[in-house]
């Protein structure tokens, strides 16, 4: 969590194809990033995932590797138990978040909501994503 709040971002990317997932994680950690989200887009990603957890094992000490794109506590606990350190949910479901808390790995849901803020910090999270920014109002609708 402090490498997370220290950072102020985290890249987010996903490629069906591995090598192309290597690389574009190889370049993000060569430019000094030690976060990463790999989304859970596509048919098999977590088969990518499982592969981009040990080739950053290997080739990027020090690199936090996470899963985005989590709807589901089945989900999130297959991304876990193949090594993700911190999930990303799209919407806030408060089964992830029981699970997610039981294994200590961080949960950040997507709030569109102050409701839905206010329910995922009760159920733990201590960072919540503002989703979709955009159609939100983005910097505008967390001033106000």
């Amino acid at each position: 969590m402090e490498t997370i709040m220290g950072t102020g971002f985290i890249p987010v990317f996903y490629h069906p194809r591995i090598l192309t997932a290597e690389k574009a994680l190889n370049a993000c950690y060569k430019a000094g990033v030690r976060l990463f989200e790999f989304t859970n887009r596509g048919d098999f990603a977590h088969d990518v995932f499982a592969s981009l957890e040990k080739f950053a094992a290997e080739k990027c000490p020090g690199l936090i590797l996470g899963a985005g794109t989590i709807s589901d506590p089945a989900t999130a606990a297959l991304f876990i138990q193949m090594g993700a350190n911190f999930i990303v949910g799209p919407n806030f479901n408060p089964a992830v978040a029981a699970l997610c808390n039981r294994r200590l790995v961080p949960y950040i849901p997507g709030c569109a909501t102050v409701t839905e803020a206010g329910n995922a910090q009760e159920a733990g999270c201590d960072i919540c994503k503002l989703f979709p920014a955009d159609q939100l109002g983005g910097p505008s609708f967390v001033k106000a």
